[in-house]
């Protein structure tokens, strides 16, 4: 990943163009920023990117699968019948779904996800990738 803007502001810190303070300001933000770029797909470090399962009342055929693609405070969601939807996070433990209309919770390890209507998202398991092709 490149960073050119913060390239251009360590090497003017390094080389006396800017004045100390300035430079060691700058400094501290890159890294805040460098380093909140990683925890801001979390919220409060529950993870809900991946696949669930559905295990009660489905959209869908009975355990079908969802999916969940977070970024910070965002969501995307695919339901079990394939319907997307964007969400969000209006609170640590609580979504909203914007297309259903509803809310849902989340358990705290982001392993469940269960809907105001009664839907419930289990984790799946992730599959292994299947294995390479024999050539004869």
């Amino acid at each position: 990943m490149s960073f050119p803007f913060a390239r251009s502001v360590l090497e003017s810190a390094v080389c006396g163009t800017m004045p100390a303070m300035r430079s060691a300001a700058a400094a501290i933000a890159i890294l805040a920023a460098l380093v909140a770029t990683k925890a801001s797909a979390q919220v409060q470090g529950v993870d809900l990117n991946g696949r669930y399962q559905c295990v009660a009342d489905c959209l869908g055929a009975p355990g079908g699968f969802a999916h969940v693609t977070q970024y910070g405070w965002q969501l995307n969601m695919i339901d079990d019948a394939g319907q997307p939807s964007r969400a969000w996070v209006n609170y640590p433990g609580r979504i909203w779904v914007e297309r259903v209309n509803q809310g849902a919770i989340y358990s705290p390890d982001g392993m469940t996800i269960q809907f105001d209507g009664g839907t419930l998202w289990q984790r799946a398991p992730e599959l292994p990738p299947p294995p390479p092709l024999r050539h004869r």
